[in-house]
């Protein structure tokens, strides 16, 4: 059962920015975290970053660590992402996951279940 929807994606110029949502609902947001990956053609999903259930705590765990910025609003039960300085190599598939609110946020795909369908994002040279 998909828990999470995401939206925002689209085509961007390198250098560009964009903020990707990703809607969920009230439980969600109080009893698991919330992942952040994405998945570029021919490779494996990659981790960007997660938001802890219990205190709101941010981690970030790939290349876009310095770009990217995860927050949420919990009266509006969406969880964002936002990238700046957008490469070429930004481009994939990015989607949003839950995790258990007892782990320690990670970025490891198989800790993370009620995946959502996926936002494309495309960055052009």
């Amino acid at each position: 059962q998909v828990q999470v929807v995401e939206s925002g994606g689209g085509l961007v110029q390198a250098g560009g920015s964009l903020k990707l949502s990703c809607e969920t609902s009230k439980f969600v947001l109080d009893y698991w975290n919330i992942g952040w990956f994405r998945q570029a053609p021919g490779k494996g999903r990659e981790g960007i970053a997660c938001i802890s259930a219990r205190d709101g705590s941010t981690e970030y765990f790939n290349s876009m660590k310095d770009r990217a910025t995860m927050s949420r609003d919990m009266a509006k039960m969406t969880a964002y992402l936002e990238m700046h300085n957008l490469k070429p190599e930004d481009t994939a598939i990015y989607y949003c996951a839950i995790e258990n609110k007892y782990l320690d946020c990670s970025g490891y795909e198989d800790q993370y279940t009620g995946w959502g369908q996926g936002t494309q994002v495309t960055v052009s040279s």
